[in-house]
């Protein structure tokens, strides 16, 4: 069954659509059947792996206010191991769509449960806001991944996006669980990121990962040619960067499993 870890930060412009494109190639480069679901109307997420937005195919918008299943919006990319669940401006009308929806905030859960069997990792990327796309989102994954631009006010938004976490998690899916923070636009030479990173890693002690994602001008123009960083340049810092960053992802999380695994076998021995 899939892990299915939703990538979100409300503010825009944090790195949060390169993490979820370039962690789902990296995973998939490691021969693991990955999902990449494009939750956000922009698409940068859909074009960022190649594919036309364009195209008149499922997509995640049609799927998500019809009959048909979740899969029939599954497409294959030229990347072995890496589908993708695309997205159009049409997901625009979506959060309108969703408000007078019967239990709005778990249509995605269910279409995702769907994809599970099929599936090693299902990446969400959600739109830059806290509106009921992401919400939905975050009812559908176990895993809440943060990106997070080595600046102050970046820092500031961190506040609103844990308490959005903190009330889905009380009333809406209490199996989520934050996987951790991961660094983007890093500079190790600025004065700036090193006090930013101290704030974070006070605030979110055990929780941020050790591998940074620097600035890097072969991530920023991977996206142009649709392609990942991994498959534009090997060789540059940000594929590096990304490759050692789900090596470390994939630590975690079987980390994770441990942890759940020694705290059910207590739970049981407990009641024994």
């Amino acid at each position: 069954m899939a892990e299915v870890i939703v990538v979100a930060n409300q503010k825009g412009g944090v790195g949060k659509t390169t993490t979820a494109v370039n962690l789902a190639a990296c995973l998939a480069v490691m021969e693991k059947k990955t999902l990449l679901v494009d939750c956000d109307p922009q698409g940068n997420a859909t074009s960022g792996v190649g594919w036309n937005k364009e195209a008149q195919q499922e997509n995640l918008y049609t799927v998500f206010f019809s009959s048909k299943d979740f899969h029939h919006g599954v497409h294959f990319t030229d990347f072995p191991y890496l589908s993708l669940l695309p997205a159009t401006s049409d997901l625009v009308g979506a959060e309108l769509e969703l408000v007078d929806a019967d239990g709005r905030e778990f249509l995605m859960r269910a279409g995702i449960q769907e994809l599970q069997d099929a599936f090693d990792f299902i990446i969400i990327d959600c739109p830059p806001s806290l509106g009921l796309l992401t919400v939905n989102a975050l009812c559908a994954a176990r895993h809440l991944l943060i990106p997070m631009q080595c600046e102050f006010y970046a820092l500031e938004g961190m506040a609103q996006l844990m308490r959005t976490f903190a009330r889905v998690r009380q009333k809406l899916n209490t199996e989520l669980a934050l996987l951790g923070v991961v660094l983007t636009m890093h500079d190790a030479r600025s004065n700036l990121t090193k006090d930013v990173e101290r704030e974070v890693n006070t605030h979110f002690s055990g929780k941020v990962f050790t591998t940074t994602i620097p600035r890097n001008v072969r991530l920023s123009e991977a996206p142009s040619h649709g392609l990942p960083v991994i498959n534009y340049d090997i060789k540059s810092k940000g594929s590096q960067a990304y490759l050692r960053f789900a090596e470390e992802f994939l630590e975690r999380l079987e980390g994770e499993r441990r942890g759940t695994v020694k705290r059910e076998q207590g739970k049981i021995a407990a009641s024994l």
